[in-house]
């Protein structure tokens, strides 16, 4: 059948209906494609700015914890300590509270993961509702 004006075959409209949808989605993709790409880098260089944040804090937390034996061994000194003992029970004392913290800490760390809070409740009272009405169904 020959093209003319508003006669075109339905065949070729849908061809062409079919090849513009297509172009369309593979345009959208695309351009999922590209933000998704730029939310992940500027996602990355935040994880980075985080980790050299992190890598500074520890190295400051070191700082200041040596500043505190310090200033421990000076006090002990000063109270009649020799300064090789004033230091070791200084670093002791200072080594075990610490210690003592990080310990709760993990410790409320892993029973916080223990603790269920991964399962999907919601998402298996669905699933079982689904499940029943599937059931009633058949």
């Amino acid at each position: 059948m020959a093209k003319t004006g508003d006669n075109t075959p339905l065949a070729e409209l849908v061809g062409g209906l079919l090849a513009d949808v297509t172009g369309l989605l593979r345009k959208e993709i695309d351009l999922a494609k590209t933000e998704a790409s730029e939310k992940l880098d500027k996602a990355l260089s935040g994880v980075e700015l985080l980790l050299m944040g992190v890598v500074l804090a520890i190295g400051a937390v070191g700082v200041l914890l040596s500043a505190l034996v310090s200033g421990l061994a000076a006090a002990l000194a000063q109270n009649g300590m020799t300064e090789i003992s004033a230091n070791a029970i200084a670093a002791l004392i200072v080594g075990l509270v610490i210690a003592g913290i990080a310990w709760l800490l993990v410790s409320k760390g892993i029973t916080a993961l223990r603790g269920g809070q991964f399962k999907l409740d919601r998402t298996t009272a669905s699933l079982r509702r689904d499940v029943d009405i599937v059931k009633e169904k058949v």
